[in-house]
């Protein structure tokens, strides 16, 4: 598994993004696809450890595709230049808790939570923040998860009060967010590192209440 590869390649992905570059260059995306598979497997390995509903992921088919859907984008690029992997026990593309490896040149990161829920379980998950904010606040405070992240992130969230709750709630702050996710960005030199995979896991771990608070509530 030649990770510092990975990003080579993707760093003259980006500077070339084009069909003839790309076909020219086959063999080193094929190479860079197999060692981030490897490391997909390695690192769901981990997960498992603390996650046993992973444990019937095939590592293989965690990873995303690296040809862009440009038919409504503006962008015609026709390659991302990153390389990502979904990791939920009943896939990478389904609406539940779970985490997400992205790997790009100067913008590499480790997410998790649930991203956009439908409103069905946003529904759900606003009704246990009102219900059971305690746990919820006490999951953000604690000292593993203050270790990673600051907190969840502010991308996605209403500029104004959600229908059905008081513009005075006292967790409003929580209940604004249409996605629960958390980052913590990794550097190039850190994504290369040996204990790459061992420190991801950690960071996996510190997430894991979060998860579990959501899971709860949209079960």
């Amino acid at each position: 598994m030649d990770v510092p590869h990975i990003l080579k390649f993707l760093q003259s992905l980006a500077k070339h993004n084009d069909r003839d570059w790309f076909e020219k260059n086959k063999g080193a995306y094929l190479k860079a696809k197999d060692d981030f598979e490897e490391l997909v497997g390695k690192l769901l390995v981990e997960l498992i450890k603390f996650n046993p509903e992973l444990a019937a992921l095939n590592p293989k088919k965690l990873p995303f595709r690296i040809y862009r859907d440009v038919r409504f984008s503006k962008d015609k690029s026709p390659y991302k230049i990153n390389m990502g992997a979904g990791f939920s026990p009943n896939g990478k593309l389904v609406q539940e808790p779970g985490y997400y490896l992205h790997l790009q040149p100067g913008g590499s990161f480790f997410a998790g939570g649930i991203y956009m829920p439908e409103p069905d379980k946003l529904s759900k998950i606003r009704q246990e923040i009102d219900y059971n904010g305690d746990a919820i606040e006490k999951i953000l405070k604690d000292k593993p998860f203050r270790k990673w992240f600051k907190g969840l992130d502010d991308f996605d969230k209403l500029k104004t009060v959600p229908k059905g709750y008081a513009k005075d709630h006292p967790r409003l702050y929580l209940l604004k967010h249409k996605s629960f996710i958390v980052t913590h960005n990794f550097s190039d030199a850190e994504v290369k590192n040996k204990n790459f995979i061992k420190q991801v896991s950690a960071v996996a771990k510190a997430i894991k209440p979060l998860n579990s608070f959501l899971k709860e509530a949209i079960s």
